[in-house]
Order: C-alpha cells, then sequence, then structure tokens
C-alpha cells in the first residue's frame, strides 16, 4: 500500500511533468481546476498591479509547459529578446540606427519562426535546387541532449512549437509600435512577459496588438455584474461550439471523408466540405469565445476575433469578419508597408519574384513562376502605360501579395498557397465585378458558363463539370435580375440580392477551404504530395457523376450531423441585434438561475464529448 508521501510524491510529479498526450486544453476538466485556482490566487492580489502581472506571467509559463514542454524557452526567447530590443530602440536618436534596430528585431523574431516552422520546406528547396541530400536538424534537441548527457531528444525532426505563431506575431507588433511611437516600451520585463504570454489567447490568439493590451496592465481590476454574466455567457459559447459542433461533426463525418474521399461519394465529398467549414469556424471562433470570456473575468479585453463571417457578401468582406486579429495585423504590417493602395513598392515586386520561385518548387513546375511573373510583369506594364489606373492595378498586386504569405503563414505547402492566392483572386474579382453593370455582369458569366460547357464537352474533367455547375447557378440568379431591370420592377428585394450574395460568398469560401483542410494536421515533410492528392481525389469525387437515388439514404444515415450543420448555420445567420439581446439577457440574471442555466449547458456538452478529445485546428499555426 503506498504511504501518504508516495501519493503526494507522485501526485506533484505528473503536476509539474509535461505530458505530450494530455496537453492542458479549454475542453478538459484539468483546465478548469488550473484556472480556478489560479482565479483564486488572482483575487486575493488583483489590485496589485506588479504583483498581479508577474503571478500571471509566471502562471502564463506554467501552462504554456503543460501545453508544449521545453518549448518553453523558445517563449522565454522571445520575451527576453523584444523586452530588450524595445529598450535599445528607444535609445536611439538616429534613424539610421532605429531602423537597423528595427530590421534586425524582425529578422530575428522571423528567423526563429522559419526555423520551426519552414525548415523542411527549405530543406527541400535547397536539396533540389543544387542537388544534395540535406536533412533537417533540430539544434535545440542537440543541445538538450548535450545538457542531459544522453539522447533524450530526437535531433532528426523539428516540431512546430505551440503557438509560435501568434507570439511571435505579437512580438513584433510591440516592436513596430515601439518604432512608430505608439507606445512606449514596457520598463518591466514582468509586465512585458505577461503580455506576450498571457495564457488565455497564447496558443491560438487572438492576436494581441501592443498598443491596444499593454494600457491595461496597470489599470485597477474591475468587473461589474453584467461583465462577469458577459464572460460567463461567451465561456459556455465557446464551449457548445467546440465540442457540440466542431468536434461532433469533426470525429462523426468530416474527418472520415477528408482521410480517404475515394470511399464517400460526390454527395458525402461535398457535404463534408461544408460541414468543414461549419467546423472549423466553430472549433476557432470557440477557443476565441472561451479565451474572451477567461480573460474578461480577470478584468482583461482581448479583441473580438469573429464577426459573423458566413454573413459576408463579398470576399473582401469575409476577410474584415474571419481572423480579424490576423487580418489587421496584415493590413497594418503588411499590406501598408508594402504600399497599400497608394503605390508598389520593391517589396511588393520582390515578394511577386519570391512567391513565383516557391511556387515553381512547391509544384513542380517552372512554368508556374513563368505564369506568375507573366501575369505580375502584364500588370506591371498596364500600370506605366496607364498612370490613371495604376492605383487600382497595385492596389489589387498588394492585396494579392498580402493573401499569399497570409497563407504561407499557415504553412509552407502549395496547398496553403493556393488557398491565400484563391482569396486573393476573389478578393481582386470581386473590385472589378461591383463596378460592371448589370449587362456586362451578364455576358461575362454567359461568356464564362459557355466556355466551361465547351470543355466539358470537349475536354471532360470533374474541374469543369465543378465549375459549370457553379456558373450555371451563377447565371440564374442574374439572369433572374436582368428580366427584373428590363421589366422596370419598382419595388426594392434587397433582402433578396444580400442572401444570394452571402450564399455565393459562402460557397466560394467553402471551395477554398478544399486546398485549407487537405494539408492541416500532416506532417511537413509529407504535406505537399498528400494534401494535393487529398484536394484531387475530392474535386473528382465532386464533380463525377452522382447516383441521385442514393442521397435520401445519406441523408438519413447522417441525420444527426446534418441537423447539426444546419442548426449551426442558422444560429450562426441570426441577426446580430438579436444576439446581442440574448447575450444581455443571460448576463442579467438573477445569479441562481444563471448557475442552473450553466449546469444545463455542461450537461448538454457532456453527452457530445468523443472519447478522445479533439485539439483545436489553429494550435498547428
Amino acid at each position: 500500500m503506498l504511504t501518504f508521501s508516495e501519493i503526494a510524491t507522485d501526485f506533484l510529479q505528473k503536476l509539474f511533468s509535461f505530458d505530450k498526450a494530455h496537453p492542458l486544453l479549454f475542453t478538459q476538466f484539468y483546465f478548469w481546476a488550473f484556472f480556478a485556482i489560479v482565479f483564486a490566487f488572482f483575487c486575493l492580489m488583483k489590485n496589485k498591479c506588479l504583483l498581479r502581472n508577474a503571478f500571471l506571467f509566471f502562471v502564463s509559463l506554467f501552462f504554456y509547459y503543460k501545453t508544449s514542454g521545453l518549448f518553453t524557452l523558445i517563449l522565454i526567447f522571445a520575451t527576453l529578446y523584444n523586452f530588450f530590443a524595445g529598450k535599445w530602440l528607444v535609445l536611439q536618436q538616429h534613424d539610421r540606427r532605429r531602423n537597423m534596430i528595427l530590421a534586425l528585431s524582425v529578422v530575428v523574431n522571423l528567423l526563429t519562426l522559419c526555423y520551426f516552422k519552414y525548415a523542411y520546406f527549405i530543406t527541400d528547396m535547397v536539396n533540389n535546387l543544387f542537388g544534395l541530400q540535406l536533412r533537417v536538424f533540430d539544434v535545440f534537441s542537440w543541445i538538450g541532449n548535450a545538457v542531459t548527457s544522453g539522447n533524450r531528444f530526437d535531433v532528426d525532426a523539428i516540431l512546430l512549437p505551440v503557438g509560435i505563431s501568434f507570439y511571435t506575431f505579437q512580438s513584433i507588433s510591440y516592436i513596430m509600435d515601439v518604432y512608430r511611437k505608439r507606445i512606449d516600451p514596457v520598463k518591466n520585463i514582468l509586465d512585458f512577459g505577461f503580455y506576450i504570454s498571457f495564457f488565455p489567447q497564447l496558443v491560438a490568439g487572438p492576436i494581441v496588438r501592443a498598443n491596444e493590451f499593454i494600457p491595461q496592465l496597470h489599470k485597477p481590476y474591475f468587473l461589474s455584474r453584467k461583465q462577469f454574466g458577459i464572460a460567463v455567457f461567451w465561456i459556455m459559447n465557446g464551449l457548445v461550439k467546440k465540442i457540440v459542433l466542431s468536434d461532433y461533426i469533426a470525429v462523426n463525418f468530416v474527418d472520415r471523408v477528408f482521410e480517404n474521399p475515394l470511399l464517400y461519394s460526390g454527395f458525402e465529398n461535398l457535404t463534408a466540405l461544408f460541414g468543414y467549414s461549419l467546423q472549423v469556424y466553430a472549433d476557432f471562433s470557440g477557443y476565441t469565445d472561451i479565451a474572451i470570456g477567461v480573460a474578461m473575468l480577470m478584468g482583461f479585453y482581448l479583441p473580438k476575433n469573429f464577426n459573423s463571417p458566413y454573413k459576408a457578401k463579398n470576399p473582401g468582406e469575409f476577410w474584415k469578419r474571419w481572423h480579424i486579429s490576423l487580418s489587421k495585423w496584415l493590413q497594418d504590417y503588411l499590406y501598408i508597408p508594402l504600399g497599400g493602395n497608394r503605390n508598389a513598392t520593391f517589396g511588393t515586386y520582390c515578394i511577386i519574384v519570391t512567391i513565383a520561385a516557391i511556387g515553381a518548387f512547391l509544384s513542380g513546375s517552372w512554368w508556374v513562376a513563368v505564369i506568375i511573373l507573366g501575369i505580375a510583369t502584364a500588370i506591371a506594364v498596364a500600370g506605366y502605360f496607364h498612370p490613371e489606373r495604376r492605383k487600382k492595378i497595385t492596389t489589387n498586386l498588394n492585396s494579392l501579395n498580402t493573401m499569399l504569405l497570409g497563407g504561407l503563414w499557415h504553412g509552407a505547402s502549395w496547398n496553403f498557397m493556393i488557398w491565400g492566392g484563391l482569396n486573393g483572386i476573389g478578393i481582386i474579382i470581386y473590385k472589378f465585378w461591383r463596378n460592371w453593370n448589370i449587362y456586362i455582369r451578364f455576358m461575362v458569366l454567359s461568356l464564362s458558363t459557355i466556355l466551361l460547357g465547351l470543355l466539358c464537352r470537349f475536354a471532360p474533367q470533374p474541374v469543369f463539370y465543378l465549375f459549370f455547375a457553379w456558373f450555371i447557378v451563377m447565371l440564374a440568379g442574374n439572369l433572374v435580375r436582368l428580366v427584373y431591370h428590363l421589366c422596370h420592377g419598382n419595388k426594392s428585394y434587397q433582402w433578396l440580392a444580400d442572401a444570394w450574395a452571402i450564399l455565393q460568398t459562402f460557397t466560394f469560401i467553402t471551395f477554398t477551404r478544399l486546398f485549407f483542410r487537405s494539408g492541416s494536421n500532416l506532417d511537413p515533410a509529407e504535406a505537399n504530395k498528400t494534401a494535393w492528392n487529398t484536394a484531387k481525389n475530392m474535386v473528382n469525387q465532386i464533380g463525377s457523376h452522382w447516383n441521385t437515388s442514393l442521397i435520401p439514404d445519406m441523408i438519413y444515415q447522417y441525420r444527426n450531423v446534418f441537423s447539426l450543420i444546419i442548426l449551426g448555420m442558422l444560429i450562426h445567420w441570426i441577426p446580430e441585434h438579436f444576439k446581442r439581446r440574448y447575450r444581455i439577457w443571460f448576463a442579467k440574471m438573477p445569479l441562481p438561475l444563471m448557475v442552473a442555466a450553466v449546469v444545463i449547458i455542461i450537461f448538454v456538452i457532456y453527452q457530445f464529448i468523443t472519447a478522445d478529445l479533439q485539439s483545436f485546428i489553429y494550435f498547428q499555426f
């Protein structure tokens, strides 16, 4: 029989050790036990700002250690380097020195990110270009083995630290904001460490900007009764999104289809693709909702990261509603420095050439580089000879570059480049589309549909059938609008036009997700080939002949999943003012009634918990 001291020793060993199979997740009981203890101690020091911030900094390091193990050292390095870089930057009076420090800081942050995130890609590219046989080598594992005098760590594989993209971008935003004199550098390393590592948003965002969060560091703690209710609502809302919607749809349908699309019909592949759109939204926004609620309980406010993105009426609006913190980061620290909507810069064309080279490497064909450079050259020449259109042309170039780099931020594989590029092209096409009158729109859609019809007839391919069906639907909607216009209809049906635009945008975004999902959750060494094959097989299945007689049976077989997908989308499309109303109604509930509601919600959530809890999708980025 174990003694009390042995039991206590075993408990403490498990408590302070890293278990890769059981990281601290918002969906686990252990996290909420952890948070309850943290919040209890937090309440004792909530009005002592320095002590409170120091406590939360060390708690956040412990949380990250329980999530990522020794990768905590990388987070500590990012904290120390950027803290002293900010101080060093503000001491300089000469612009040249300030620029050099800024450039060095950005390079150090990006090199750290690239080492862990793009090592496989860079190694493969060098091997292909120079005929070498280089392999990745984990320097940090080698150092760890040297320190521990053993072979505890694998030096032949580089693992991606959870959340490194998020806290790296936060670090860059701090350096940039200090450089631009938007904020003063943080004086205390504990305060700065707290900003970089605040545990609710550390591993999957939102990306917290320095000028938004740092002013909160020394504000006294305040949480009204209504704010408490709102915080609880966000936590419950996030858990429902993650466990009831995202995990259930993924485990019982979506993941099965994506793992082997050839085993499933075209109808199942198509519905899995639309199901994934809801899954990834419920998963990522669910994490954000929980993070916002947990932070609010401690008196800190994180930025809104989602605003009903599937209500967007065009691709540009979608990216103002989806992952808002990343979109704004890319706009302020990439799009605008590239020239924004003013002009093209050297960086604009440098990025185009780099992307062309990356595209050629990832696809295995130099024709990709030739096509990309050819398009860029044609655009540049058009801008040169048509100064009146130069501003619009350069704006589109910078938008496309931003979206392509946004795709590469998610991972260095061909599928993420396609995904980012398709979103960029969608934004650009819409800019032209909105300036065309109804006759030009109808003519363009008609010619495109005819061309696709000819391709289906003389060069039949599943992808052509897929696009042909989609363009017929778009043409039909445009034809109805044209006929109504020719008949001099006086009544405005704006709600119907908005619904049609939302449906088309949602379909487009869902199609691009085919390439996003295909490469997710894959080992970087095999992401390209596997992702491309998955995407190709799904397109072939969706674009092939359907046995429609089997569809009713499929709907019945997946009735629970399909019901959840429909219910989730209907809730998503509820007007915002109504959502705000029931959110406030929940927040103002009497405490006993709120406790009862929380118990009921948790009971319902428990019914949907899968045997193996699913990690959040954006942990891999």
